[in-house]
This record gives C-alpha cells, sequence and structure tokens, in this order.
C-alpha cells in the first residue's frame, strides 16, 4: 500500500467515529488536494449566520396579519429561549423539548385540549420560521431542524350548537354585563355572516353597502362582501351613528359606549361573563368560533357544502374546499338567499321565496 493510500485510509477511519458524510468529504477534499483550510478562508468575506433575533423581523413581516396573533406568542417563546443563538444552532431534539414546554404551560388553561393546540401551533410557527430560512438561502434544506418535527393534530372538540344553546348564550349576553347593546350585536353579526373574529375588529363603516345590505369582511387576506339581515344593516348603522358621531368612513365600527374601539380582548371578557352565567359554556371552552361553526353547519345541511364554503369565506382551490369549487362555486344570490332563510327576512340580493328562519330562541335586542 502507497504512504498516500494508507494516509488516506488513517483519515477516513479516523473520521468514520465522527460522521460518515463528513468522512466522505474530507476524503474527497484529500484526493482533490484542497487543504479545509483553504475552504474556510474562501467563506470569511460571506455575511454571518443570523441569530434567531436577528432574523424574526423578517419572519414576521413576511407573515399575513391573521397569522401573526397565533404564531406571535411562539416568535416571543423562540426569541427568549434562543434569542442569541444561530438560527443553524437549535436541534430537532431541542424543538420537541421545547413544544413539549408549551404543551405543559398550556394545559393548565380552562379551555385547553390537554394543550395540544398550543403544541400544534408552536410546530407550525417553527416550521413556518425554518422554512423562510431555507427559502431566504439562511440555511440549507438539509440543515432544517424544523422539517422532521411531528405536527400530531387531534379532533377539534368544536361542533355547532344547539337551538337551546345557542338561545341561552344570545339571552345572557342581552341581560349581563356592562354593554349588553354592542355584546348583541357582536353575536349576532357572527351568527349572520359567520365572520371570524379578525373580520368583526377589522369592519369599518364604509365597509357597509347600505342598499345591498352587504358588509365588506376581511380575513385572512382576503376581502369578501358578505349578505347581512336588513335589521342587522339597520343595527350597524345606529351603532356607528351613536358611537363615531363624527363617522369617519376609515374607523373603525364596534366601539364601546365611550368611543373606543373593540379589540380581540373585548371577546375574552365576554366569554368569560357568559361561561360565569352558563357554567357548560366554561366547561366546553365555548368561543366565539363556535358560532361560526352553529352557522355554517346549518347552512351545509340546508343548501349544501358549495354554499357553506362560500358562506364561510373559504378560497376557491384550497385544502378544505378542493378543486370542484372552482366550477360549482355559489354565487352571491345564494348566499343571500340563504342568509333570508336563516334570519327569515327578505334579502335585496336574494330571489323572492318563503323563507324558514333558523330557531335561535328569539332576535337578540339592539339599542
Amino acid at each position: 500500500m502507497t504512504t498516500t493510500a494508507t494516509h488516506q485510509t488513517a483519515t477516513l477511519q479516523d473520521s468514520e467515529t465522527i460522521d460518515p458524510v463528513v468522512a466522505a468529504a474530507r476524503l474527497l477534499l484529500e484526493q482533490l488536494g484542497i487543504p479545509v483550510a483553504d475552504l474556510l478562508a474562501a467563506h470569511t468575506g460571506r455575511t454571518p449566520m443570523p441569530t434567531i433575533a436577528e432574523y424574526l423581523p423578517a419572519v414576521r413581516a413576511a407573515s399575513t396579519t391573521a397569522s401573526t396573533k397565533t404564531r406571535e406568542p411562539h416568535w416571543q417563546l423562540l426569541a427568549q429561549e434562543w434569542g442569541n443563538r444561530r438560527i443553524n444552532e437549535p436541534t430537532l431534539s431541542e424543538l420537541e423539548a421545547l413544544a413539549n414546554q408549551v404543551q405543559e404551560r398550556s394545559q393548565t388553561r380552562p379551555n385547553s385540549r390537554g394543550g395540544h393546540g398550543a403544541k400544534s401551533n408552536f410546530v407550525d410557527t417553527a416550521k413556518h420560521f425554518y422554512r423562510h430560512a431555507v427559502l431566504d438561502r439562511k440555511i440549507p434544506a438539509f440543515a432544517n431542524p424544523a422539517a422532521h418535527l411531528k405536527n400530531h393534530r387531534i379532533a377539534n372538540a368544536r361542533r355547532a350548537l344547539a337551538d337551546r344553546e345557542l338561545a341561552e348564550i344570545n339571552e345572557t349576553a342581552a341581560t349581563t354585563g356592562r354593554d349588553p347593546a354592542l355584546d348583541t350585536l357582536i353575536l349576532r353579526l357572527h351568527t349572520e355572516t359567520a365572520c371570524r373574529i379578525s373580520g368583526a375588529v377589522a369592519l369599518r363603516s364604509n365597509d357597509l353597502d347600505r342598499t345591498n345590505c352587504l358588509a365588506r369582511l376581511r380575513e385572512k387576506g382576503r376581502t369578501r362582501y358578505q349578505p347581512v339581515s336588513p335589521t342587522l344593516m339597520a343595527a350597524l348603522i345606529a351603532h356607528t351613528e351613536q358611537r363615531s358621531p363624527h363617522n369617519h368612513p376609515h374607523e373603525q365600527l364596534l366601539r364601546h359606549h365611550d368611543g373606543r374601539p373593540i379589540t380581540s380582548t373585548h371577546y375574552t371578557t365576554l366569554w368569560t361573563r357568559i361561561g360565569r352565567q352558563l357554567p357548560w359554556v366554561s366547561t366546553l371552552g365555548v368561543t366565539t368560533h363556535w358560532i361560526r361553526y352553529t352557522t355554517l353547519t346549518w347552512v351545509e345541511r340546508h343548501f349544501g357544502y358549495a354554499t357553506a364554503a362560500a358562506f364561510a369565506g373559504h378560497a376557491k382551490n384550497n385544502a378544505w374546499t378542493g378543486n370542484t369549487m372552482t366550477y360549482v362555486g355559489a354565487t352571491l344570490e345564494e348566499v343571500a338567499a340563504t342568509l333570508a332563510a336563516l334570519t327569515g327576512e327578505p334579502h335585496p340580493r336574494a330571489p323572492a321565496k318563503a323563507v324558514t328562519c333558523l330557531p335561535t330562541g328569539g332576535t337578540p335586542a339592539f339599542d
């Protein structure tokens, strides 16, 4: 055996105790006559690997408003735990351990499903963070520690509310609290439109098409016009005139008595109060999203999947609606006819016909 071959074999044997891939790379470099030191010197002019704290602003800026709300607590956790570490330093095992910590901390919340939801959101956030790092060429795809991070989802505990349950919620909102007029208006808005909290909070006075009884909703980066009943339209207009007398068209519509615009925090307060009056609400962890489930379930049962998808504002060709919705998606007039059946009120964009309203135990009172 030649001296060179002996040296190469010894080098390979020594390297195999570290990593087979690294050993093979070193052997190849030796065969090509390229010292490892030369490779390191060639990279000294490159931008240093950013830390997690340094790279987070770029990921935040590339995220939608809706996703930011869900991911922000987990971004803060990454910055708190590993802010000073380079983005290529955390390992898969460390990410799994941190995900388990998130689950354990979340188990103490009343509406927690064993912390699985919080863990799932953390995993999604970590995958999103490192997917951007790969696409921005900060790290190579094979070095992505979140690529094999498992997201074990469990069955969603949310369901449509029974007529009796929905009626109890409306009655409690109308008879308790400091501002029942606002709370009943909010519940009516969510029941009629199945909108998300972000859509209600983002509603502006210039989003109301008074002639056609349509409300412009902005949710998850998309905008749509959703039919509302004449009763709800009149209540929204009256609310604006009473609580925003200057009536700036671009100002937020839903407001407290003193004129302050509501935030998502108001929903937390609302459901906490309802839960104190109705223990089953607290036990089940009922939230505004249950109202969305209730309306969309009713729509699907009576008017079919295509109408329910349009009513929900789901984008065509996404994972939930499927490609078929490109061809059979419901029209605005069909959604308006569905709303007329749900509320028992004729709608300007719906064909005139007999309607049967969804029993909810009474219509919420508006101021």
